[in-house]
């Protein structure tokens, strides 16, 4: 029996569930809130879709009842504020981090072995918040930013050049944000390097618009994204629940790699069972090395802020 668990109902949260759900990643799939009958409602709803959508997924919602969440596999933890007008970045590091640190030793209490994925903004350093509070094995807490950026990235591709988006398959480095480093001499379609389809120019908007892919979307609705999110997260469950060993963009604590020490950031992994299985080191040339170490740079200084904060 595998059992699935995601904290927090909201839209990314709920999103999630669904498609674990509808794909029938799990025997059962709990979600948790802590607002009261919220998760219960979602749940509810996602349920009575099984009869048309043919599934066998059971769908439980809870009220911040973790025991309901016991000997989960993946437990993907969406909760958390959104930065709100007038809240500086370090109220909103402060805010969700207690959030974070909360729910994960929560979640740890009860499925002491499951593998933690963080979705929570500001991603790179809930992923930090949540590692330094469950005193797990590194390759089993990372977070969910690099599956939705390179999505993003390959949906954008896509309607540029006019193909499907299954045909393209491309990999970023870094931060999630401004940050981020596409990288089209890992970028193909079908096979064919995508510098050898697309103007540069043409390329370097597209890779802009995926820098600034989550403030597009805030921009047009006045809140994040959730279906891109959300289905994104589910992904990584079905690669670890299914030991599938996909290639994919996941923020990760590196040791050294990439001449990196100590920080969460995006990199390619091999994630199974076990978690990350495999930290993929890409032979990089002097600039893209360059954009990862800026990337780093503004990924430590956000990691600090939450350092400091303990300290107190």
């Amino acid at each position: 029996m595998t059992k699935v668990s995601v904290i927090g109902a909201g839209n990314v949260g709920a999103t999630c569930a669904d498609v674990l759900a509808q794909r029938g990643v799990a025997n059962t799939v709990v979600l948790v809130d802590i607002k009261q009958n919220f998760a219960e409602g979602k749940a509810l709803d996602i349920w009575q879709t099984a009869p048309v959508n043919m599934y066998d997924t059971r769908v439980i919602g809870s009220t911040n009842d973790y025991s309901k969440t016991a000997d989960s596999e993946v437990v993907v933890i969406t909760s958390g504020l959104p930065r709100k007008p007038g809240m500086t970045r370090d109220d909103l590091i402060s805010t969700n981090a207690k959030i974070v640190e909360s729910v994960t030793k929560q979640v740890i209490e009860h499925s002491p072995n499951a593998i933690i994925i963080v979705v929570s903004n500001p991603l790179d350093v809930m992923t930090y918040c949540a590692f330094l509070t469950a005193k797990m094995d590194p390759s089993r807490v990372f977070g969910m930013a690099g599956v939705l950026d390179t999505a993003r990235y390959r949906a954008f591709l896509a309607e540029e050049l006019d193909v499907s988006p299954r045909d393209i398959q491309a990999m970023l480095l870094g931060g999630h944000g401004d940050t981020m480093v596409p990288l089209p001499r890992y970028t193909t379609v079908g096979g064919i390097p995508v510098t050898e389809l697309i103007a540069e120019d043409k390329l370097n908007a597209i890779i802009d618009r995926t820098k600034k892919g989550g403030g597009e979307i805030v921009n047009l609705l006045g809140t994040s994204a959730w279906y891109a999110p959300g289905a994104s997260a589910a992904q990584m469950v079905e690669s670890i629940v299914r030991n599938q060993k996909r290639i994919l963009p996941v923020c990760a604590w590196l040791q050294g790699e990439y001449g990196l020490k100590d920080i969460y950031m995006g990199v390619p992994v091999k994630l199974g069972k076990n978690g990350i299985e495999q930290i993929i080191e890409l032979k990089l040339n002097k600039a893209e090395m360059d954009m990862v170490n800026q990337s780093a740079v503004a990924v430590k200084e956000v990691m600090s802020v939450l350092d400091n904060q303990l300290v107190k």
